[in-house]
């Protein structure tokens, strides 16, 4: 299987070393970064993980591989940075919010589906609750999990009720109720984290939802 990373690789970046050996420890071999400034054939990929580390060189780029995977049922994990494109690709074509915009990006727009957190998480490790019944709890085997972050921007909860309407799913949250994973029935494998799963996974223990996500891909 190939498996292609939407982002642009620093190697100085942990999060990104991190994502490469998460996937090796589920098992895979042939592994791909794709820079969101460059055009990509998405179809040569059996899965697809939009990574941490944004801003990225193209919003646009990253936008374009979340809504392939999206479309064309390819099993998407999307982490951080990765969660919030996911985010603006569903709130931009799925609900109809066209000027959908993250604040990061776009500081001056005025429809923050993406906003600055009051409180940043990063570098902080939190519980996560998971709901029964979904994608989410599935991989887990668990209803509470730990997972560490490393972002400054959320979902602005002002639009979490646009986006369930929309069909998304909100599947994992913290001690405060705040969205923390999200994910689209239906669907092979497309799934967000507001935390980075890959930093917790090791050779001895795969992470579970990079396990669940590889095992999507060989369906």
């Amino acid at each position: 299987m190939k498996f292609g990373i939407i982002g642009d690789f620093d190697s100085n970046n942990p999060t990104h070393v991190g994502t490469n050996s998460a996937l090796t420890h589920a098992g895979a071999c042939s592994i791909e970064w794709l820079a969101t400034n460059e055009a990509h054939d998405y179809s040569s990929f059996d899965g697809l993980i939009c990574s941490p580390g944004s801003p990225y060189r193209s919003e646009q780029g990253a936008l374009d591989g979340v809504r392939y995977a999206r479309e064309h049922n390819v099993p998407l994990l999307a982490t951080c940075g990765g969660f919030q494109h996911l985010i603006l690709e569903y709130a931009r074509n799925v609900a109809g919010f066209k000027d959908a915009a993250h604040e990061e990006n776009d500081p001056s727009a005025s429809v923050f589906f993406l906003q600055r957190l009051a409180c940043s998480l990063a570098g902080k490790t939190l519980n996560v609750s998971t709901q029964p019944g979904t994608l989410a709890h599935r991989c887990y085997a668990s209803e509470t999990a730990e997972e560490r972050y490393y972002c400054n921007f959320g979902l602005n909860p002002e639009y979490r009720s646009t986006l369930v309407d929309a069909g998304l799913v909100v599947s994992g949250w913290d001690d405060t109720s705040e969205v923390r994973i999200v994910e689209l029935p239906g669907h092979p494998f497309f799934l967000g984290t507001v935390f980075v799963p890959q930093m917790r996974s090791t050779s001895e223990h795969p992470h579970p939802l990079v396990s669940g996500f590889y095992n999507a891909c060989r369906l």
